[in-house]
C-alpha cells in the first residue's frame, strides 16, 4: 500500500513514517515501479507498535529497544518491565516540576491584583532572574 494509505491504516503521518524510515525505527519500504513506497501488513504493525509507545510517552531510543525486545522471542519481561518503570519514574519527575511550576504562576496571579494599575508582580518575575 502507498504511504498515504499506510499512514491512514496507522495513525502515523506520511512525515512521521518518512521520518521512523529514516531513522531505522521501520525499515525502507520497497518501491514499486511508479516510484511510490509499499508498505506491507508487517509494516502497519511495526508503525501501530511504534504510535502505542510515543502515545505512552516513550522516547525514539526506548522505541528502538522495545522493538527490539518485541522482535525477539527470547526475550525476558523483565527487561521490558524496567524501561516502562523507567519511562514511569522520569514522567512523575517531570510531573512534579510541572505542578511546581504551576504553583508559582497561581502564587504570582494571586499576588497581582489584576486591576488598572501597571505593577504587577507577574511581569516583576518574568523581568528578573
Amino acid at each position: 500500500m502507498k504511504i498515504g494509505d499506510a499512514s491512514s491504516a496507522s495513525g502515523v503521518s506520511q512525515r512521521m513514517i518518512r521520518h521512523y524510515e529514516k531513522i531505522g525505527l521501520i525499515g525502507a519500504a520497497p518501491r514499486r515501479q511508479s516510484g511510490y513506497r509499499d508498505y506491507s501488513d508487517a509494516d502497519l504493525h511495526r508503525l501501530r507498535f511504534i504510535a502505542n509507545a510515543r502515545d505512552l510517552g516513550f522516547p525514539i531510543e526506548d522505541i528502538r529497544s522495545l522493538l527490539s525486545l518485541w522482535s525477539d522471542n527470547s526475550r525476558e519481561s523483565a527487561d521490558v518491565k524496567r524501561i516502562a518503570l523507567t519511562r514511569a519514574a522520569e514522567l512523575h519527575r517531570k510531573a512534579l516540576a510541572l505542578e511546581a511550576l504551576r504553583r508559582s504562576l497561581l502564587d504570582l496571579a494571586e499576588h497581582c491584583h489584576g486591576d488598572e494599575r501597571p505593577d504587577c508582580p507577574i511581569m516583576d518575575a518574568l523581568e528578573n532572574d
